[in-house]
């Protein structure tokens, strides 16, 4: 990595932003980092340790003068989105992300950089590690999994934390304050189907969707971006209508919180319909990629020949997996009616694994209403149960209700005022933030969310501004020194 990242302004915080960065941290995998956070703050002589599922909590007494101030719990996430380029080669196991700097952002090269939440985590650093940095009684709260169930925060028990004021540093763009957000569930469809023989006479082809933008799952839900898995399944349920095509295969997307990137399926078609097949599904790719032409520009959709598979699946089963993924809402399901322009509810179509047997859709249902949430995660599940699927929810997170008369909001909207003149947007987001979670047991502790600016978060087009980060640092330092008295 180039020490032009750590030469970056405020140096405190991209030096620490790049020690985290050499660490690999996937999600579920995080025990590498979980010691390095152990070893930083057992190093600088804090009260450091782990409860019962890893979170790792750092406890950092007042500095002189700041003693009759709420205590703040300041809370970002270990893990991060494990994503790269289908033509780039790196093990997110065992190397560290390797970062340059474009313009005024921070770019990785060919993953996603893990600014989610790696500038969060070492803004706390940071903040640890200074000796001039005025601030309150300090507990650091770093979570573990945010990004594949939110375990960390699920399983923190109440009684560990003993802070008034949570500041999550989780958020996305840096003239916004949060105040609420979206609960999750993962609707999962599984089955096992009958196979048959290929039959004599059949042509094998290989259709591949990439090049898609892909991106957040809640954040980036509404700017009609296209999701692989969908396409694919346009593509396949056209083929097998008009020609009698079979599927042997489907790979397509990753994991439940990333739009679906890239979709690749094998398939046959009868010798007879050889050309035809190919002809018509060229009108079909040209008109889809008409359809994405402003939000997706580098789509690209290939059907190549390629070596006949052994077994394809029989057709009764094929038939009503493609009407069920077909009939599976994706995007955005309904809008507040409460918070102009704010997603309520939406679903992610982020997974599809077909082949050997068994097939599997996995699903990421969000809303802000809990209620509303259910309904469209029972919506999926009605879809893939007729098909024969079945049909599991797990876990689900609670969203975070908004509170317009939070104290520690006040105190940051006054802030941002004087700081850049103008008021910032006080808003609820469509993401999953954990503070809805940990308010379950901790509902008298006070909570706001904040962040500097960050682009394309969970692709491997994940950039973070520069310009965005310094002033997001004086936003933190100031509202440390401005932390009300305590009662």
């Amino acid at each position: 990595m180039s020490n032009e990242i750590r030469n970056l302004e405020p140096k405190a915080l991209w030096n620490k932003f790049a020690d985290l960065n050499a660490v690999p941290r996937p999600s579920k995998k995080e025990e590498r980092v979980i010691e390095f956070m152990k070893n930083f703050g057992n190093s600088l002589g804090l009260e450091t340790f782990e409860d019962d599922i890893r979170n790792v909590i750092i406890r950092k007494p007042a500095t002189k003068g700041m003693e009759n101030r709420k205590k703040i719990v300041m809370q970002g996430h270990l893990d991060m989105v494990h994503q790269k380029n289908n033509d780039t080669v790196f093990d997110f196991d065992t190397q560290g992300i390797d970062m340059y700097v474009d313009g005024d952002w921070v770019r990785a090269r060919g993953t996603t950089l893990g600014a989610d939440n790696g500038l969060g985590v070492a803004t706390i650093m940071a903040i640890l590690e200074s000796n001039d940095i005025p601030h309150p009684a300090i507990e650091a709260l770093f979570t573990i999994d945010e990004e594949t169930g939110m375990t960390g925060a699920l399983n923190l028990k109440g009684g560990i934390l003993t802070g008034d004021i949570l500041l999550n540093l989780d958020t996305e763009e840096d003239d916004e304050i949060d105040i609420g957000c979206a609960g999750g569930v993962d609707v999962t469809a599984s089955a096992v189907y009958d196979e048959e023989d290929t039959p004599e006479g059949s042509k094998g082809y290989t259709i591949t969707v990439r090049g898609l933008n892909g991106g957040h799952s809640g954040m980036d839900i509404h700017k009609g971006l296209g999701n692989a898995n969908k396409i694919m399944n346009r593509l396949l349920f056209g083929g097998f209508e008009n020609f009698g095509l079979q599927v042997a295969e489907i790979n397509g997307g990753s994991l439940r919180n990333a739009i679906p990137r890239e979709s690749v399926a094998r398939v046959i078609i009868a010798g007879m319909y050889d050309e035809a097949f190919v002809f018509d599904m060229q009108e079909v790719i040209g008109d889809i990629k008409k359809e994405f032409s402003t939000t997706e520009p580098k789509l690209e959709i290939t059907i190549e020949k390629s070596e006949l598979p052994a077994k394809v699946m029989q057709v009764p089963a094929q038939e009503g997996f493609l009407r069920a993924v077909y009939a599976a809402h994706n995007g955005v399901y309904r809008m507040s009616a409460d918070m102009e322009d704010l997603v309520e509810t939406s679903n992610n179509v982020a997974k599809v694994t077909v082949k050997s047997g068994e097939l599997s859709v996995q699903c990421l249902t969000r809303s802000s209403v809990e209620s509303s949430k259910f309904d469209l995660a029972n919506a999926l599940r009605s879809a893939f149960e007729l098909c024969g699927c079945e049909v599991t929810f797990g876990g689900s997170y609670p969203g975070w209700t908004p509170n317009i008369n939070s104290e520690i909001l006040e105190v940051l909207v006054k802030i941002y005022e004087k700081q850049n003149g103008d008021k910032p947007k006080v808003v609820a987001c469509h993401a999953g933030l954990e503070c809805g979670i940990l308010g379950t047991n901790y509902p008298g502790m006070d909570m706001i969310s904040f962040g500097p600016t960050i682009h394309g978060a969970h692709s491997p087009d994940e950039r973070a501004s520069i310009k965005s980060a310094q002033k997001y640092w004086k936003f933190v330092l100031e509202i440390l020194e401005n932390i009300p008295v305590a009662n």
